[in-house]
């Protein structure tokens, strides 16, 4: 979640990895209609929807199904200004999981609508405006339904899904970390053996997350999510300490875990232990997909 507007390497999307940089507005602007168009037919044909997916008939090809969860809207204290979850880190995932044709469902604390930070919208003063996945993705009508009508984690049947998928972002700090209904739904996904993943500020719950066994899911596993290094380039753009906490430093006290991240700040970087996968940050959010259909191709 680096701010700042000049464009990083780390924030490539798929659509302007082929548009030279000196193309006139006028083609990305048709670019960014194409893509939305295609997101819609993308939406559309995976069946993403709030409601439960339905089972896979007898002898039909087997679709696989994803939750994923987003914090709720909330105000942060140490700020001024309401938080909520980061876009790309649902957007970018959204698009690789719809290539795949897979059902996806999207899910909150509270459900109804989220919203993103405005951080991490492409057309506000900290966004990437290359970010085209992320400009189709909120714009496309289906997708803005469900965007206001998410279930609530309550209702989420583990038994209906093949993964979870916890989106970061600024939200997940407040509504996350101590959230035990949705630690013990993470835990519930892992010990039915379904792949589980967290990105960015999303992996917050593994500091807290423990099996019915009452040992902490992360014991003994490596893992990732925003680093101090991070935090501090947000710090700096705000002014103030924007979060009340420290996921690298808190991870680095919790003995028996491992806590790792890339060689650079904001530069992709996911890993995968066993059937826990988790993205640092939000350029990380294809990477952290990418293992993810991998885990469930396998």
């Amino acid at each position: 979640m680096q701010p700042g507007r000049h464009k990083r390497a780390c924030d490539l999307t798929e659509a302007e990895s082929f548009m030279p940089s000196h193309e006139p507005l006028s083609r990305r602007a048709i670019m960014l209609t194409g893509l939305a168009t295609g997101l819609a037919m993308a939406a559309h044909g995976s069946h993403a929807q709030t409601s439960s997916p339905a089972p896979a008939s007898s002898g039909a090809p087997v679709t696989k199904r994803i939750v994923f969860i987003c914090s709720n809207q909330v105000r942060n204290p140490n700020v001024d200004f309401p938080v909520g979850y980061y876009l790309p880190e649902l957007a970018h995932p959204f698009h690789a999981f719809t290539q795949k044709g897979y059902q996806l469902t999207m899910a909150s604390p509270n459900g109804g609508a989220i919203i993103h930070d405005e951080m991490s919208d492409p057309d506000g003063r900290f966004g990437n405006p290359m970010d085209f996945i992320s400009r189709g993705f909120k714009v496309t009508p289906k997708i803005v339904e469900q965007l206001g009508a998410t279930r609530p984690i309550a209702e989420i049947d583990v038994a209906n899904y093949d993964a979870i998928f916890v989106v970061g972002g600024l939200g997940p700090m407040i509504t996350f970390v101590d959230n035990e209904k949705l630690h013990r739904l993470f835990a519930a996904f892992y010990e039915a053996g379904k792949v589980t993943a967290a990105l960015c500020h999303g992996s917050v719950i593994l500091l807290k997350t423990r099996l019915s066994n009452g040992k902490l899911l992360a014991e003994g596993k490596t893992w990732t999510g925003f680093c101090d290094a991070e935090e501090a380039v947000v710090d700096r753009a705000y002014g103030r300490v924007v979060q009340p906490f420290r996921i690298e430093t808190e991870a680095r006290k919790t003995p028996g875990t491992k806590y790792v991240q890339g060689a650079a700040p904001f530069k992709p970087y996911a890993v995968a232990d066993g059937r826990l996968i988790t993205g640092q940050q939000g350029s990380s959010g294809m990477a952290t997909a990418d293992l993810v259909i991998k885990a469930l191709e396998a």
